[in-house]
């Protein structure tokens, strides 16, 4: 099985924690060059000493904040048009926990802007050297609500679909040129996202240790899952390995969704 990823270049989104920083681990490991993208730069520049280099990869990291979008467009262009790039990882933090009902519109619009606009255009960045070289991955770390809506989460599970819909409609478009596009939908996951939402659901009631051993409990293997488990399912998606596999969903949830 082709696994290596020397002389890959791969752009990681989010990369300064959880799942973000888990792939970026990953990915370096297996010989990938990696730059790592997030908004602060002192945890950008911590990561990064902690990548693998021993096939001579050289890791960067690029600052930006999608809150300044005409700014943060900026330097991706530039990074673009320095650096040719065969793997982006589009992973960004969801939105605030919070029933559909009551969400404000301009909820909807950041959350919108900040997923599927910024996907879109990552994608249009790192597009062009990805037909040339004729090896692109493109891998949106996404949410099992793609299969199954999250209760309490009305903003989020709302643009997780269109975000699920883009991918497989760009999967149709690009994978003739020899990229692939493919979600990842993480389950339950040790990340400060799942901190939220354990904190969202817990009342004076219900403890956050009754909520944690409640979501457990619809966990056929019953437990959390750690940014690692997700991490390398989105490795083995960037892989030559991965080469047929296009325009799917893969589940990391330990079983936890009911559907197929």
């Amino acid at each position: 099985m082709n696994l290596d990823l020397s002389g890959k270049n791969a752009l990681v989104c989010g990369s300064s924690r959880g799942i973000g920083r888990a792939t970026a681990i990953e990915l370096a490991e297996l010989g990938a060059n990696v730059t790592l993208l997030s908004r602060t730069e002192q945890t950008l520049k911590e990561v990064r000493e902690g990548l693998d280099t021993s096939k001579g990869q050289t890791h960067s990291i690029q600052v930006a904040d999608l809150n300044d979008f005409e700014n943060y467009k900026m330097k991706l262009k530039a990074l673009c048009s320095d650096r040719e790039f065969h793997i982006l990882i589009n992973n960004t933090g969801g939105p605030p926990s919070g029933s559909v009902q009551i969400a404000e519109e301009d909820a909807f619009l950041k959350a919108f802007q900040q997923h599927l606009i910024a996907n879109q255009f990552l994608m249009k960045c790192v597009l062009p050297s990805m037909k040339e070289s004729g090896y692109g991955r493109i891998i949106n770390i996404v949410s099992t609500s793609i299969r199954e809506p999250i209760s309490n989460l009305g903003v989020s599970n709302t643009i997780r679909g269109a975000v699920g819909n883009w991918s497989k409609t760009l999967a149709n478009e690009v994978g003739k040129f020899g990229i692939t596009v493919n979600n990842v939908l993480p389950g339950y996951t040790n990340t400060g996202r799942l901190k939220e939402i354990i904190e969202a659901r817990s009342t004076k009631g219900k403890s956050s240790e009754d909520v944690i051993k409640g979501m457990q409990a619809n966990v056929p293997v019953g437990r959390f899952a750690e940014p690692s488990e997700i991490a390398s399912a989105v490795a083995f998606l960037a892989s030559p390995a991965a080469g047929y596999i296009n325009g799917t969903n893969i589940t990391v949830d330990g079983g936890r969704t009911r559907s197929f």
